[in-house]
């Protein structure tokens, strides 16, 4: 039977892809306080319903950055699209092309900026900006992005450490990936993903690896790196952030944002906007939820700067609930992640497609017909 959801995504995801693999994707860090928490907010998130109005058509349209998107969705940037598909990341731009939304490609994919954007011609392509130990190659990341003509820049600042997974060292299964007993059980048992997606990429360029490193630093996704030139900065700070406002002329966006002090930080800095994220309950496991510190932070920079959210998004009426709470638009990760293992580039629209319609049915029966009708009042309080 066809998906009817995103959770009917998830469990075909689930199916396909190596136990490793899919619980790379879908799972959290530590206790997971964080991801049930995600869902937890949400889940509890009421909306106002009002009857009568016209809801014959609603308009989902937001114009974000000075671009009007048919949906207030962006697709998150993901390290590992290119490993639940071949060519994952290409899949998901060329879903978000036919959707008329944009793709934000990640520094970690396995697929260059270039060969996503020869890939997925015309697509809506933002980048996301990982600073590496080396400031010297992340200038080249600025310079390559601002040669494809991309405009929205996300800078990611709520990674000091690699979060500690424990569900990826039992499964035998992280970056890089290690050989082990489980790990090759995991792969057999799997044969259809071992073969159209990992075997394929063997027998045609070889073993995966992070395509934005410098070919001298590449090292496959079995091997981990081993120069310090592009591990993630771990002394990262408001310097660096004021660095690439001097050096990116267009719009910069900080991702992992959960305070209202540091919305404000960023808005004197020069940032354009930011993205509220507890980063999908993958990071800190005690973070608070993006969708509880969303209206503190709205109240703070509203109306200055542009306002994005993420986390947890599985339905239209979770898109609805970050509008209500302050975002202008929301980036959604996991959700489409499943669609690309189902399905490359159809799979992922499946999901965007019933994301859509969701947003679509959500505001009709709460009698709202345009997203700027979605207002903090949009949430029921008892």
């Amino acid at each position: 039977m066809k998906p009817l959801n995103v959770a009917d995504y998830r469990l075909a995801a689930k199916r396909r892809l190596p136990r490793g693999m899919f619980e790379y994707i879908d799972r959290g860090t530590e206790d997971e306080v964080g991801l049930r928490g995600i869902r937890s907010a949400l889940d509890t998130t009421r909306l106002d319903q009002h009857v009568l109005n016209d809801v014959s058509a609603p308009d989902t349209s937001a114009v974000i950055f000075g671009e009007k998107l048919p949906l207030p969705v962006i697709i998150s940037p993901t390290a590992v699209a290119g490993l639940v598909w071949h060519d994952g990341e290409v899949q998901l731009a060329r879903a978000a092309r036919a959707a008329g939304i944009p793709f934000c490609v990640a520094t970690q994919s396995m697929t260059s900026m270039e060969d996503i954007a020869a890939g997925a011609e015309g697509a809506n392509l933002w980048f996301q900006l990982y600073v590496f130990e080396d400031r010297g190659l992340t200038r080249d990341l600025l310079r390559r992005a601002k040669a494809l003509g991309i405009r929205n820049l996300l800078f990611t600042a709520d990674t000091p450490r690699s979060p500690k997974k424990e569900w990826n060292t039992r499964n035998g299964f992280g970056i890089p990936i290690k050989p082990s007993l489980a790990g090759g059980l995991d792969l057999l048992t799997h044969p259809r993903w071992s073969l159209a997606v990992m075997a394929r990429y063997v027998l045609t360029t070889g073993v995966p690896t992070y395509a934005h490193y410098p070919p001298e630093y590449r090292t496959s996704i079995t091997r981990a790196a081993v120069w310090d030139n592009v591990k993630l900065a771990r002394r990262l700070t408001w310097d660096d952030f004021a660095q690439v406002r001097r050096e990116w002329d267009g719009n910069l966006i900080l991702k992992g944002v959960l305070s209202p002090a540091d919305a404000e930080r960023a808005l004197s800095l020069g940032a354009d906007g930011v993205v509220v994220s507890c980063h999908g309950g993958r990071n800190l496991d005690s973070a608070p939820m993006a969708l509880d510190a969303l209206p503190k932070i709205a109240d703070a920079v509203g109306g200055r700067m542009t306002i994005l959210a993420d986390s947890g998004i599985r339905r239209g009426s979770d898109i609805v609930k970050y509008i209500a709470s302050g975002a202008d638009a929301v980036l959604v990760g996991r959700a489409t992640l499943y669609g690309t293992a189902v399905g490359g580039e159809k799979g992922a629209k499946g999901v965007i497609d019933i994301l859509a319609e969701e947003l679509d049915h959500c505001m009709a029966f709460t009698g709202r017909s345009r997203l700027s009708e979605i207002t903090r009042d949009a949430i029921w309080r008892p």
